[in-house]
């Protein structure tokens, strides 16, 4: 039977499960990635383990987020994980050494291989012919002890790529396009798969581009083959040994089908507040803006900066303007510097940051009150910028470069000058002094775990019981995300250990009374939430299920979710319910209770529970998606728990 490449990579790790469309698979992860926003909770749910070494080939913990340093707070949890990496075998990334997405493509990502990452843009590094995969923190914590990850079997999207690219458009433009036409809700259940003669235009940097908003589409992955551009880059990189071929079956087929034509794009630009806003960018050219900002997982790659530098050389930013760089790996950084790249943007204006992810997360780089702001940024969530109410754009950098000269939005084909050519330099500084080996296994077991006072074990959490009575605290719409369920940036981040103090931030930008009434609840049976359609769009941060669980959440009423919350939601216990009837959604008010009885006989056999409504004496349907497997872990209070009373059993 012909494969494509996405079947070919589940056939070569599936462990068990069907190849189905819908059906639970198990596949086993080679690679992880955590980085510092959710890494100290995986190393802490490691400890609890009791894990002696990574079973898996690589990983590695990046500290990427939470590099400012106004306190103790990150530099202490810096230490912490620089003490996890050592004491569990893992590769450790200082800070400095920039984004984990572009860094683990660069030194450590293998075509043929499967990577799971505590960060939703982790499928950024199926650029490479990998099956990457974002997961909630506690996924990837049980993939580093050697057990599969579970997932839906999605359907395989091929989407054929012709044509090159025009002057002045570019890989971001081909991701926005696919936005354009399917929303943040297109992937959902998917995996997109890119092929076709247009690859051969697109570097294996323009493939990580598409494939980092994959996460945006919703997609449980993005995939390309491991062709001659990958096997280029990877010996640039001095590692052209890790590199296979791996190319879809000639007569491989796609569940579903598109086609891009690479030459009819054109500039294109999302709009506040969704990544799937998009238009041209001359529909909405000659809107003022405040910020211009290049960088990010999103726009990683020398080519981002380079085009940028190229377009403003010997020019000056207009008045007013923040011009802002945000580099994104030290290589790159370095080659850039090397080619006079940053000498030519710090002339014109710019603004230069430390290789991070810097305002991407909110951590820096917010923008001004009643400002617009343009950015190369993957997401534009209201506040995810760091300013409340604020109003981004996401472009090209080609886009945001000509922005920056003009003031306002400007399409780059209207300045009127040549398209910068740049090519990426065929040898990079491709060291690894700020990527920390792992230790050996008997030099791991002399390392003690570096303790700061802002790190909280994680409490226990208690059994599903048999029956709740449980009131609606808030009721919420659709594409609600996990940076307003729980935001980051600088004030919220650094709590990312001390789970009773991040949990103040629930829901804060949605319903400041949501904590203190939560609170109310907690001993009195908890709460539940109801909510629209695409429930935890976004970021992975498994903060945004397990603050709420540790407040009382005990079950949320949805219409559909988005993939890695959902599995978040079953890994803390809380049930993940939608309406059977979508109308319920509509009656179903803040305010009202809602009553599930024996849950401990109906929930193991049953896919429905009936639900009273006690103020409106009714009764309606709600469905659940489970695994037997996952039904386990809600009964048991969560993934901690059902690991114990495994270990219990094996006694």
């Amino acid at each position: 039977m012909a494969l494509n490449v996405a079947k070919k990579l589940i056939k070569d790790h599936l462990v068990s499960g069907k190849m189905e469309k819908g059906e639970e698979i198990g596949l086993k992860v080679d690679q992880t990635l955590t980085q510092d926003a959710t890494g100290t909770m995986v190393m802490l749910e490691l400890e609890a383990m009791g894990l002696d070494y990574a079973k898996t080939e690589a990983s590695a913990q990046y500290v990427d987020h939470n590099l400012i340093q106004v306190d103790s707070k990150n530099p202490d949890d810096h230490l912490f994980l620089e003490s996890a990496a050592k004491k569990f075998g893992l590769y450790y990334s200082r800070p400095g050494n920039g984004v984990s997405h572009p860094v683990h493509m660069q030194r450590l990502a293998k075509p043929g291989k499967t990577l799971l990452g505590s960060d939703s843009h982790t499928c950024a590094n199926g650029c490479m012919g990998m099956l990457a995969m974002g997961a909630g923190g506690i996924d990837v914590a049980m993939a580093i002890t050697g057990e599969p990850i579970y997932i839906k079997m999605p359907e395989i999207f091929g989407v054929k790529l012709t044509g090159e690219l025009p002057d002045w458009v570019s890989a971001k433009d081909v991701i926005f396009e696919l936005l354009r036409r399917y929303d943040v809700k297109g992937g959902v259940g998917k995996i997109i798969e890119y092929y076709g003669p247009g690859l051969d235009n697109l570097s294996a940097m323009d493939r990580h581009v598409i494939a980092n908003m994959g996460a945006e589409l919703g997609a449980t992955a993005t995939v390309f083959p491991s062709d001659q551009e990958v096997k280029r880059f990877l010996k640039q990189q001095n590692r052209v040994d890790d590199w296979i071929e791996l190319v879809a079956d000639k007569d491989a087929t796609y569940d579903k089908n598109d086609e891009i034509n690479l030459s009819e794009l054109e500039p294109l630009i999302a709009k506040p507040s969704s990544p799937g806003n998009v238009v041209p960018v001359r529909e909405i050219a000659g809107t003022p803006i405040y910020q211009s900002y290049i960088g990010s997982s999103a726009n990683p790659g020398y080519r981002d900066f380079a085009i940028a530098a190229e377009t403003v050389k010997d020019k000056t930013i207009a008045s007013g303007m923040s011009f802002d760089i945000n580099p994104t790996s030290r290589q790159m950084l370095t080659s850039l510097v090397e080619n006079f790249h940053i000498a030519s943007l710090l002339q014109s204006g710019a603004r230069l940051h430390q290789a991070g992810c810097n305002g991407c997360i909110g951590m820096g780089q917010a923008p001004a009150s009643g400002r617009n702001s343009l950015r190369t940024t993957p997401r534009n969530f209201p506040g995810r910028s760091g300013t409340k109410e604020d109003s981004v754009y996401l472009s090209s950098p080609e886009t945001a470069a000509a922005s920056a000269l003009t003031g306002k939005i400007t399409d780059p084909r209207d300045l009127n000058m040549p398209y910068p050519k740049v090519k990426e330099p065929t040898k990079v500084n491709a060291k690894d002094d700020l990527l920390d080996q792992p230790l050996s296994h008997e030099e791991a077991k002399k390392v003690d775990l570096v303790k700061g006072p802002n790190i909280v074990s994680i409490p226990a959490m208690d059994k599903l019981p048999d029956e709740l009575e449980i009131p609606v605290l808030l009721k919420v719409g659709d594409n609600i995300s996990t940076d307003e369920i729980l935001a980051g940036g600088a004030r919220v981040l650094p709590y990312r250990s001390n789970l009773p103090e991040i949990s103040k931030f629930t829901y804060e930008a949605v319903d400041p009374t949501y904590v203190k009434r939560a609170m109310d609840t907690k001993e009195k049976g908890g709460h539940a939430i109801v909510g629209g359609y695409n429930y935890g769009q976004g970021s992975s941060r498994e903060h945004a299920a397990l603050a709420p669980r540790y407040l009382g959440l005990r079950a949320v009423l949805v219409k559909d979710y988005a993939r890695i919350h959902w599995q978040n939601l079953v890994n803390f216990g809380i049930l993940p319910l939608t309406f059977v009837n979508e109308k319920d959604y509509d009656e179903l008010d803040a305010g009202e209770v809602i009553k599930l009885t024996n849950l401990k006989d109906t929930f193991m056999k049953e896919n429905k529970l009936t639900a009273t409504l006690a103020n409106q004496n009714k009764e309606i349907e709600l469905a659940y998606s489970l695994s037997d497997r996952q039904k386990e872990i809600i009964l048991q209070g969560g993934l901690i728990n059902w690991i114990a009373e495994k270990n219990k059993a094996s006694k």
